[in-house]
C-alpha cells in the first residue's frame, strides 16, 4: 500500500500505535485479572515506551525479513490479500517474541521462563489482533489519509 518512504513511515507509525496499544491493554488485563475501564488508561503508561521501539524495529528490521519469509510461502502472482495476510503473519511471528522479550526485560522479573510465558500468552492474541483488527484498521486509516495522493498517482484510463 505505501508507495513512498514517507508513506511507509506513516503506515508503520499507525500500525505500531494500534498494534502496541492493543497488546498492552491485553497484557494489563492479564496482569490485573480482567478488563475494566481503568485498564485502558493504565495501558497508556507503557505506550510511549513500547510504541517507538516497535515502530523502529518494524521499519528497519522486521518488514524486510517478514516479506522475504512470506514469499517462501506465497508467490508474487497470488491474490494481494493472500500476500498481505502472509506478510502480516510473518511480522507477528518475528515481532511477538521480540516485543515480549523487551516487555519482560522492562516491566517484569526478567527470566527465560517469564519471557517464554509472556510470548506464549501474547502470540495467539497478537495474531488475531493483527489479522482481524489492527491490520484492517490501519489500512482503512492509511487509505483515508492518502486517498487523494494515491488516486492522483494512479493512471487514468
Amino acid at each position: 500500500m505505501p508507495k513512498t518512504k514517507f508513506q511507509n513511515v506513516i503506515y508503520t507509525i499507525i500500525m505500531a500505535l494500534i498494534m502496541v496499544y492493543g497488546m498492552i491493554v491485553y497484557n494489563v488485563a492479564l496482569n490485573t485479572g480482567g478488563v475494566t475501564n481503568a485498564t485502558f488508561g493504565m495501558a497508556l503508561h507503557e505506550l510511549p515506551i513500547m510504541m517507538p521501539i516497535a515502530a523502529v524495529l518494524e521499519f528497519f528490521v522486521v518488514e524486510k525479513l517478514a516479506t522475504k519469509l512470506a514469499f517462501t510461502v506465497v508467490r508474487p502472482t497470488d491474490r494481494p490479500q493472500v500476500i498481505t495476510y502472509a506478510i502480516s503473519t510473518m511480522i507477528v511471528c518475528i515481532m511477538c517474541p521480540t516485543m515480549s522479550l523487551i516487555a519482560t526485560l522492562l516491566f517484569k522479573e526478567p527470566s527465560f521462563g517469564t519471557w517464554v510465558q509472556t510470548w506464549g500468552l501474547n502470540m495467539p492474541m497478537a495474531l488475531i489482533w493483527q489479522l482481524l483488527f489492527s491490520g484492517p484498521l490501519t489500512r482503512v486509516i492509511f487509505r483515508a489519509l492518502f486517498r487523494n495522493r494515491t488516486a492522483a498517482a494512479a493512471p487514468q484510463g
